[in-house]
């Protein structure tokens, strides 16, 4: 298979087509394109989760240092409390243990407020200084000797009493520092939640847009393929197939290319086989014909009334074939020079109007009107085969029409297109015909009383030519008469 392609490319004088999509295979580039997709939706989860256990951990750490706070606070309160306990028993008991108790609580409440002091930076500095200085004060006096002096002793009691208030302060900017920092963790949290929202919808977004763009990115050269296989389908073998994108697609690609130009031989080659056929088919069919209507005639010797009538049978079959082989020709060139139309800008009424005066003696003989309806329309057709589809419906309209009957054209725009109607009154398609009336040869039950049975191609040479122009042609259900619709691009 690969010679054959590559034969192809050495036949038809073209390159292979460029190594796009970095050389890789079609199922290559979508698990490329799954891969990358998964790969920006795992990211962004993981970033995720990482975000959330930071938060988590900065939540941890913001509980703990709020109750370090509180512990500290409520230790330094309990630690003032001993002080002034123990004092007040030294002083009453001057039992050094007492002092001894006194020191002991006096050093716990010192690093209780250094704790404080390191953890409140947004409280005054003033009353952790002068709580130490209170208790400076009461600790001199309980080391001094005056100690038992009752305005010395006053002035500890004093020293004692401005603790609580401190204490106090303290402890409400402790409240208030948990406070600032738990709402400094809700701003946070806030922040971080709107951040990773953001994230995730862009990273879906993203997701999204990067499916969208892979798959019309790999859509295309699959698109392109079943636009050429469409064109194979439809005998259409002059253009070149150039399928771009994954390796293995363009491979496809190339094979479907040297397919056309097998198929183009096999066409060329049948209607040479066609001609060569009808050559060596006319000669003996003419002398066929020749010697049946010399022996109608009689020159070889009168005949009886029985060998007249084994001779008229054998001169009616004999031009019959003839005919048929005919047929057979001028369909398949019909066929062949579809592939090959030239469009220009045709006055679609106007041409109508030339093809119903071209076969005026036909539907006048049979005393036929033949109208057209609708405004002048200009459509971008091949002007001569646009006019055997024409003179092919009106002629069968002619054929099948009653005497007197009316025959009508009909004009219209729809979007994207250009409509053209005939309908006739005659006695209309078969339902069991209707599916079969386009195909080559084929003849449907209602047939026009006393007429000469067609050759069944007209139908089918209207539909070759309307799809050459990527246009349909089909039949309109109707009571009482045919009814065939033309529907050609409208390319403004």
């Amino acid at each position: 298979m690969l010679n054959a392609i590559e034969h192809t490319h050495h036949l038809t004088g073209k390159p292979a087509p460029a190594q796009g999509y970095l050389g890789l295979s079609f199922r290559q580039l979508l698990l490329a394109a799954f891969l990358l997709i998964a790969a920006l939706l795992s990211g962004t989860s993981i970033h995720a989760l990482f975000t959330l256990d930071r938060m988590a951990k900065n939540s941890r750490e913001t509980a703990r240092q709020a109750v370090q706070l509180t512990e500290s606070a409520q230790r330094l309160a309990e630690r003032t409390v001993a002080m002034e306990r123990s004092a007040r028993q030294y002083l009453v008991l001057d039992d050094p243990a007492f002092h001894d108790r006194f020191v002991e609580a006096r050093d716990q409440a010192r690093q209780a407020l250094g704790e404080l002091s390191d953890s409140l930076p947004m409280a005054p500095r003033d009353i952790f200084g002068q709580w130490g200085v209170y208790v400076d004060e009461a600790a001199a006096v309980l080391d001094s000797e005056s100690r038992k002096d009752k305005s010395e002793q006053l002035k500890v009691f004093q020293d004692f009493a401005r603790l609580p208030p401190l204490n106090e302060r303290m402890a409400q900017e402790s409240r208030r520092e948990v406070d600032r920092r738990n709402n400094a963790l809700s701003d946070a949290l806030e922040q971080q939640r709107q951040m990773l929202t953001l994230q995730v919808v862009g990273a879906i977004l993203l997701a999204v847009l990067l499916a969208f763009c892979f798959g019309l990115w790999l859509s295309r050269p699959l698109a392109r393929l079943e636009h050429a296989i469409s064109r194979l389908g439809d005998n259409r073998f002059d253009q070149h197939i150039d399928v771009r994108g994954p390796a293995d697609i363009r491979r496809l690609g190339q094979q479907l290319d040297w397919l056309r130009q097998r198929l183009a031989d096999l066409e060329a080659e049948k209607s040479r086989f066609l001609r060569h056929v009808s050559h060596e088919l006319k000669t003996p069919l003419s002398a066929l014909c020749e010697g049946a209507a010399l022996l109608d005639d009689g020159v070889a010797g009168q005949l009886s009334d029985n060998q007249r009538e084994i001779a008229r049978i054998l001169r009616q079959n004999t031009v019959s074939l003839q005919n048929q082989i005919e047929d057979l020709l001028r369909y398949n060139e019909v066929s062949f020079d579809a592939q090959r139309i030239h469009p220009v800008p045709v006055d679609l009424r106007a041409l109508l109007h030339k093809v119903i005066d071209d076969q005026r003696l036909q539907w006048l003989a049979r005393e036929l009107k033949v109208e057209i309806e609708g405004a002048a329309r200009t459509v971008v057709v091949d002007p001569e085969k646009m006019a055997i589809v024409l003179g092919n419906l009106l002629s069968n309209a002619v054929r099948f029409s009653p005497a007197g009957g009316f025959i009508r054209f009909l004009l219209s725009d729809v979007p994207g297109m250009v409509r053209v109607e005939c309908i006739d009154q005659g006695p209309g398609v078969a339902p069991t015909d209707a599916s079969r009336i386009f195909e080559p040869f084929y003849q449907g039950l209602n047939q026009p009383p006393g007429a000469r049975r067609g050759n069944g191609i007209g139908l089918s040479v209207v539909r070759e030519y309307v799809q050459a122009h990527s246009g349909k042609v089909y039949l309109v259900p109707r009571e009482g008469g045919s009814h065939f619709r033309i529907e050609l691009p409208d390319e403004k």
